[in-house]
């Protein structure tokens, strides 16, 4: 284990933590250097009431520690999360769904990230090469041949998505590389990140916008590549954030609940999802009562219920709209 103490930006992100987390959060850092930097070099680890942030990897502790810290302050401060209530009925499948949803979720949340870091000096000109190694130490060059059929272009996607917003307006200085190593996967990064970045990004509301026209937009890429969406619209919880004039609408005006063909993880039947009728994201699931699940007058029941009244009657978290 190395003996590395926290520079005073990361220091205080942690003073940060620790006042909103509900125990103490504390930074430890393990003693491999790669040469690179990656999402997978932390871990998280609950110790009764603690929370040990590893940094396994001292490649660039500072950043990684203040990266990781700031996932995390996003949380305590109440920005939109992701939940996985639904299942296909394939282990295998469900996992690679949900790592790949919640890679896009933490790219949205990137867009908030990154720039602070910068601002707090902890993305050097170190850091950002060894941002840089990280992408050709995950992923591989699109191959000559055969590249549309390339079963590592989802994952391509994703690498150079947040390539895009980690660099910015630098991304120029590798533009050039990253055209010609990936001619067909960086052009479609680039048309996600315009997509991603019509709107603004900052409060919670902009962060929920911008992660669900990124997972439509990314399933209309894989879609137009030939491989199966994700359908993280349908699959993948997302907290909602609403206004205080919302919160007093009738359920029948805000959302849509329908019987999903996905399972539902908590009682193993087939899942009652409520989509959010303005763009059709999956917020909530909901698990009628048993001799209520196919009652007409129940379903109407909870339509005729005010949304905050039935959300809170339901331990279903929302975050309030500024």
């Amino acid at each position: 284990m190395a003996d590395i103490k926290l520079e005073p930006a990361v220091q205080t992100l942690l003073d940060q933590v620790n006042e909103l987390f509900p125990g103490t959060v504390m930074v430890q850092f393990g003693d491999k250097h790669s040469g690179y930097v990656r999402d997978d070099q932390v871990e998280q680890h609950v110790l009764k009431d603690r929370l040990l942030i590893w940094v396994d990897d001292i490649t660039a502790p500072q950043y990684s520690a203040a990266h990781e810290l700031s996932h995390l302050l996003m949380l305590l401060q109440g920005f939109p999360q992701i939940e996985f209530n639904l299942t296909f009925g394939d282990d295998e499948l469900d996992e690679q769904l949900m790592a790949m949803s919640t890679q896009l979720f933490n790219i949205v949340n990137h867009v908030v990230i990154f720039p602070a870091l910068a601002g707090h000096g902890l993305i050097d000109d170190d850091v950002a090469n060894e941002f840089y190694n990280g992408i050709f130490a995950t992923i591989d060059a699109e191959p000559e041949k055969g590249a549309e059929d390339d079963a590592q272009n989802a994952l391509r996607l994703l690498i150079l998505l947040d390539a895009l917003v980690f660099y910015g307006d630098d991304i120029t200085k590798h533009e050039q590389e990253l055209k010609t190593n990936f001619p067909m996967t960086f052009p479609a990064a680039q048309k996600l990140y315009a997509v991603m970045m019509s709107k603004k990004i900052n409060t919670p509301f902009e962060v929920r916008r911008a992660l669900v026209r990124l997972y439509k937009a990314f399933d209309e890429q894989l879609t137009d590549w030939g491989l199966p969406a994700l359908n993280s619209t349908a699959f993948t919880t997302v907290t909602s954030v609403l206004s205080e004039r919302q919160l007093r609408l009738e359920m029948r005006q805000m959302f849509e609940i329908f019987h999903s063909d996905l399972t539902d993880k908590q009682n193993g039947e087939r899942a009652y999802v409520a989509l959010n009728r303005s763009d059709r994201q999956n917020a909530f699931v909901l698990t009628p009562p048993k001799n209520d699940a196919d009652s007409s007058s129940y379903f109407k029941e909870v339509y005729d219920t005010p949304v905050k009244d039935f959300l809170e009657a339901n331990h279903i978290g929302y975050i309030v709209r500024d």
